[in-house]
């Protein structure tokens, strides 16, 4: 056979390879550039509504001087502004019907909060007929609560701080496991590390057993509606979950979506901990009666008048800015040795 002949015989036989080749290899890079962009939108869904998660105009449901973990989670506002930045990033913004079915891909949204958690997932619910529907719904607050063998209850939270019932002195008590050390006849508050040990591994057991269980049952309403993808437990480290409860804050998951011949098995943290600004205190000096804001960290010696939460804010009241460190620069001078 000439040459000629088996560079066509090579060519027919081996070009269907390199394009089926080649067509896999685009696929698959388009593949993985939508699952990022699904990754990307989670992410950024979960972090927006960490940041707005602790937005309240009630001054009692405010961060506690106690701990700066115990804060009142807006579940509800959490919810919306999750739902509308991830239909932002995959363009159905204004698409209700979209943002439903995008929804459907989601088995489950957890709001940690200081002293419990609730579940965003779809329930059943009766029709008044034979056929069950699905709806998604937030769960009732689930405590993070833990029980030993001599009859004691206890709820831990985000922190030391517990909710108990003390078996053995039959009553119940409440406050940081240092101030209940030697007060309780609860052994595990006694014991400062067992207690912290027990307290994440409890946590972590009662929302990942949860999990569980909603992920069977939005596994149940796939069925029933077609979607041939097995919803399954994520896999997350333990270092993540331990991460999570550091601090309230939001997870959520996605699975299901199809990009190529894979599909989407991802979920995403966000932090919700509310960091508490210095006050900013308006006070007038003595010796010439002007006004000046300065941080409560600040000692002028200036008599207080008013305090706010910004510098903006005390500027629009009349107040001028004032210097502390120049006043730190001045007491450094003043008690400066002198030298003979």
């Amino acid at each position: 056979m000439k040459i000629t002949e088996l560079s066509i015989v090579f060519v027919l036989i081996f070009f269907p390879l390199f394009y089926i080749l080649t067509f896999h290899m685009h696929d698959a890079h388009k593949a993985n550039e939508l699952a990022y962009r699904y990754q990307r939108a989670l992410q950024t869904a979960v972090m927006d509504a960490a940041a707005v998660m602790h937005q309240n105009e009630k001054q009692d449901a405010e961060a506690g001087y106690d701990s700066a973990k115990f804060v009142k989670a807006d579940k509800e506002l959490a919810l919306s502004t999750f739902t509308r930045t991830m239909a932002l990033n995959m363009g159905i913004r204004d698409d209700k019907v979209a943002i439903q079915h995008m929804l459907d891909y989601i088995p489950a949204i957890i709001i940690l909060d200081y002293d419990g958690y609730y579940i965003f997932a779809k329930e059943a619910e009766m029709t008044g007929t034979m056929e069950v529907s699905f709806r998604q719904v937030w769960s009732p607050k689930k405590p993070y609560t833990y029980s030993d063998s001599d009859g004691n209850s206890i709820n831990f939270t985000l922190d030391g701080y517990v909710y108990a019932y003390d078996a053995g002195a039959g009553k119940w008590i409440e406050g940081f496991q240092h101030e209940l050390a030697t007060s309780s006849t609860i052994t595990l508050l006694q014991d400062s590390t067992l207690f912290e040990q027990v307290r994440r591994g409890r946590i972590v057991t009662r929302v990942q057993d949860e999990l569980a269980d909603v992920i069977n049952r939005h596994n149940e309403f796939a069925r029933k509606n077609g979607v041939s993808y097995l919803f399954t437990m994520p896999l997350i480290s333990q270092e993540d979950w331990y991460n999570s409860i550091n601090d309230t804050g939001i997870m959520a998951f996605i699975q299901g979506i199809a990009v190529g011949d894979q599909k989407i098995n991802n979920f995403a943290i966000g932090g919700g901990r509310l960091v508490k600004k210095t006050a900013i205190v308006g006070g007038i000096d003595p010796a010439t009666g002007i006004k000046y804001h300065y941080p409560a960290t600040c000692k002028p010696g200036f008599r207080a008048e008013e305090v706010f939460t910004t510098a903006k804010q005390a500027a629009y009241r009349g107040y001028f800015e004032y210097d502390c460190s120049a006043q730190f620069s001045l007491l450094s001078e003043k008690t400066e040795p002198v030298l003979e």
